[in-house]
């Protein structure tokens, strides 16, 4: 186990449906009428910063760039909001991965809290910036919430690379 705290678990490969299919259901979770309330957190932000952390290579800007052009159209906001956001979202967490992945969950959210107040101040001083009006101090609720998510997020979305590896007599490992 070089590279790995000794006690932690090797994980198995990701299942590419299974990241997409993650991103989708968070995508619909965001599309639900409910969104659109100042403090409801982002859950397609946390889903895909989570990937972007533990399957850079599958999850990146490009991504977040496509499903945040979604979700200025589903929202009817500015079109390109929503997609800068994400995709500085997902440049700042590609850039902190490696230090990220080094910490226990709990201390990876205090890590993420900053990047997530980041997003919603974007969003929120873009949409000023342009003549919308401000929601009030509620969307700092959804950072929280957010943050209260990782842990959550991370032990559903990494409970399928924890499963032991089928066993063979002539694979001992």
């Amino acid at each position: 186990m070089i590279g790995k705290a000794s006690g932690q678990q090797l994980l198995l490969p990701a299942n590419p449906v299974f990241i997409w299919g993650s991103l989708l259901v968070a995508l619909m979770v965001n599309m639900l009428p409910l969104g659109r309330m100042p403090g409801m957190p982002d859950v397609l932000l946390v889903l895909m910063m989570f990937w972007s952390v533990h399957q850079p290579a599958r999850v990146g800007i490009g991504a977040a760039f496509v499903f945040g052009l979604i979700m200025d159209v589903h929202q009817s906001a500015l079109l390109g909001q929503h997609a800068l956001a994400y995709c500085g979202m997902s440049f700042l967490f590609l850039m902190m991965q490696r230090r990220l992945l080094w910490f226990s969950v709990a201390s990876q959210t205090l890590q993420v809290l900053p990047l997530f107040l980041a997003a919603h101040v974007l969003e929120v001083l873009l949409r000023v910036a342009l003549g919308g009006i401000f929601p009030g101090f509620w969307f700092l609720l959804a950072a929280g919430l957010e943050v209260a998510l990782w842990p959550l997020v991370s032990w559903v979305l990494l409970a399928p690379q924890r499963r032991p590896p089928d066993r063979d007599e002539n694979r001992p490992l």
